[in-house]
């Protein structure tokens, strides 16, 4: 360990991604205001499931689940990027720069084993519809969606941990909107190779043991759908499995861009550039995708805002 070498008043600089031209001030407020619809999106879909007692069912409770990681995603990043783009200030201190990888981590590790679950879920809807109640069940459901926390809380930790055990004598500007442990890791004067390479197999890990469940589990609804009777009962299996396949399409192709490549291969803007995308675009993007493919969504919707009929 070498924290003896740290002195925690001692701030990182966050270089950002936009300067104060008039094109990236434009691009800030174009953020700022995908920020918000993400923001607004995700609170909307969680309170819409927690009103409305039809979607009291397990796909829906974990479909708040990962509008609640989206939510805590955008909230880690984009609020720090805005004060000191607006304040002028780039610093941020250590234990902010620890906080927001704890909590990057946590997120990114709990949505990937969260999206195997859903997975899982569509694959007991469609292949084993009448036990999915007893499969299923809330107790079960909820132990699943814990589970997904706790393994990301727990990678969260080891980051955090393993990043600041290195040394930081040289430079402290992070080529970054955020504190990411990857671009942190450029600026250490420690050895970080052994690091590197057991974060490779932990990445590895975590995203192969989720893949792995998620085409085994749409590989069996793909078969079962194929060989369904019923037209309309084809038409919504697929509507429903081809909006989670979107959403894992989307995450797990940043995520194994960003992470599965070693730190001398790294280019700042485009570890910046695929940021944005899965730190602000998805989070935009996963609500969307749900509500507006999802029938049942849509009539909470109109419900809520009164447009519905009472007996809905």
């Amino acid at each position: 360990m070498a924290w003896e070498n740290q002195t925690f008043n001692s701030d990182f600089i966050l270089l950002g991604i936009f300067n104060h031209s008039p094109t990236h001030t434009f691009l800030f407020f174009l953020v700022l205001a995908i920020f918000s619809v993400a923001f607004m999106g995700n609170s909307a879909m969680i309170l819409l499931i927690y009103l409305d007692t039809q979607l009291h069912t397990p796909m829906y409770f974990l479909l708040s689940q990962l509008s609640l990681m989206d939510l805590m995603l955008i909230c880690t990043t984009v609020p720090k990027m805005a004060f000191n783009y607006l304040s002028g200030s780039k610093s941020i201190s250590m234990a902010g720069c620890a906080t927001q990888i704890f909590f990057y981590v946590l997120l990114l590790g709990s949505e990937c084993f969260l999206l195997a679950v859903m997975a899982y879920d569509r694959y007991i809807a469609v292949c084993h519809p009448l036990r999915y109640t007893n499969l299923m069940r809330p107790q079960v459901c909820g132990l699943m969606a814990a589970f997904s926390w706790i393994l990301g809380s727990t990678d969260g930790i080891i980051d955090v941990v393993a990043t600041f055990s290195f040394s930081y004598c040289g430079s402290r500007e992070i080529a970054h909107f955020f504190c990411d442990f990857p671009s942190l890791l450029i600026l250490s004067c420690s050895d970080t190779s052994i690091f590197e390479k057991v974060l490779f197999i932990c990445c590895i890990v975590m995203v192969v043991f989720p893949v792995t469940i998620i085409i085994a589990s749409y590989a069996r609804v793909i078969l079962t759908v194929i060989h369904m009777g019923s037209g309309e009962g084809r038409r919504k299996a697929f509507t429903t499995c081809s909006s989670h396949l979107m959403v894992v399409g989307m995450y797990y192709g940043a995520v194994l861009f960003m992470y599965i490549r070693p730190t001398s291969d790294r280019s700042p803007m485009q570890d910046k550039m695929v940021s944005v995308f899965y730190t602000i675009l998805t989070p935009l993007l996963n609500p969307l995708i749900y509500s507006l493919r999802n029938k049942e969504v849509t009539r909470a919707f109109r419900k809520v805002l009164g447009k519905g009929k009472s007996g809905e």
